[in-house]
């Protein structure tokens, strides 16, 4: 019998007001007023159909991502969180967390935000830099993410991240190593700090932007993480940087290969029963969820491959994941999964501790390959 891990939820708000040119999320544009009742009818009518999987667990974090969730009202997740805690137990010192666009909070709306009960932001900066904002299709300017961050903190939120991104179309190194500084000014807990990727299905993808060459982009990054670490942010994943106390405990858990339930359009989550793990994503147009939201469920999958999975998110933590854990989380005993590193460990790209699945410094350098060959050697 699987044990169950630490269990989360994840709520998708599908709307924005404009689609930006490199996001391949399932977001779509606002076209009239929002229908936050029906929408919020629908979430709880969802839930209710995945209420099995939750075997007694409390929720230990709330996770709202999108689209834009920042363009629902403060009430609209009053209600909902009535609506869960009427469905499901909250752990104490639950971590809720709203991602928000600085273009779409006007005065007063933070403070709306913390009464309903969201304790902890995701801000969505991307650079301060007017130019390169525009070139990213954002409908806020430099002067907007700087008042998210000050009406963040007057609303009383002790606790947010800013996501804040680099390789932009003519971004110089040091363009965005200022946009780095101005980011640890403001004095966020959290900071993501990621490269501009191009994704499939997007516009960047149809008419791909030039960017920093590939030696650029390496020292960039050295040169970033010796300042944030100067500035006593901690790396704990790839591109995530916290305070002290203050890593994001929804994507810990999706990282470390625990459960969590996914309610709204798109929305994607995995669970554990007593003899399989399955991952589920639901209807993914707004307008056909919100048409059948007790038939949501889309493509239930059971995870074949649990430790190559558990490995792709778990090597993404500098920590890397106790091989205990991936043993309780996959159902493999721990001589098996040990085996199955064995290799990667000769190469000098794993660690050499029999207690512990986690990159070296040269394979977190080179994570993709490492990813790669293990997707090759684990089955």
């Amino acid at each position: 019998m699987l044990t169950a891990p630490p269990l989360t939820l994840y709520v998708h708000v599908p709307w924005c007001v404009r689609k930006c040119p490199y996001c391949d999320f399932n977001s779509h544009e606002r076209q009239s007023e929002l229908p936050e009742r029906a929408y919020l009818d629908a979430l709880l009518a969802d839930l209710d159909q995945d209420l099995h999987w939750v075997r007694g667990r409390p929720l230990e974090a709330i996770f709202i991502g999108g689209g834009t969730p920042s363009l629902m009202s403060a009430d609209f997740y009053a209600a909902l969180f009535e609506g869960l805690r009427q469905r499901l137990s909250f752990s104490d010192g639950i971590e809720i967390t709203l991602e928000a666009n600085p273009g779409t909070l006007e005065t007063g709306r933070f403070a709306g935000f913390r009464a309903a009960g969201i304790n902890r932001l995701s801000i969505g900066v991307q650079s301060f830099n007017a130019r390169h904002l525009q070139a990213l299709g954002r409908i806020h300017g430099p002067e907007e993410a700087l008042r998210a961050a000050a009406d963040a903190r007057d609303a009383g939120f002790d606790n947010f991240n800013l996501d804040l991104m680099h390789a932009l179309p003519g971004q110089t190194p040091a363009q965005a190593l200022d946009d780095l500084r101005q980011a640890v000014a403001l004095e966020p807990t959290h900071l993501s700090w990621y490269e501009l990727t191009i994704e499939p299905n997007t516009a960047f993808f149809r008419a791909p932007p030039e960017q920093p060459d590939g030696d650029s982009r390496a020292d960039l990054e050295e040169q970033g993480l010796g300042l944030l670490a100067a500035q006593g942010f901690e790396r704990y994943e790839v591109s995530a940087f916290a305070r002290p106390g203050r890593r994001c405990r929804h994507n810990l858990n999706y990282w470390r290969f625990g459960d969590y339930l996914a309610i709204g359009a798109g929305a994607h989550g995995k669970v554990t029963t007593d003899r399989e793990l399955l991952r589920f994503q639901k209807t993914r147009m707004p307008e056909h969820y919100l048409a059948d939201p007790l038939n949501a469920r889309r493509a239930l999958t059971v995870i074949d491959e649990p430790l190559l999975e558990a490995l792709l998110n778990g090597l993404r933590l500098v920590e890397g994941v106790p091989i205990t854990m991936l043993s309780q989380r996959t159902g493999l005993e721990a001589e098996t999964i040990n085996a199955a590193l064995a290799s990667s460990r000769a190469q000098g790209l794993l660690v050499a501790d029999e207690q512990r699945a986690a990159c070296t410094e040269l394979g977190f350098r080179h994570l993709n390959t490492v990813l790669e060959r293990l997707a090759t050697q684990v089955g």
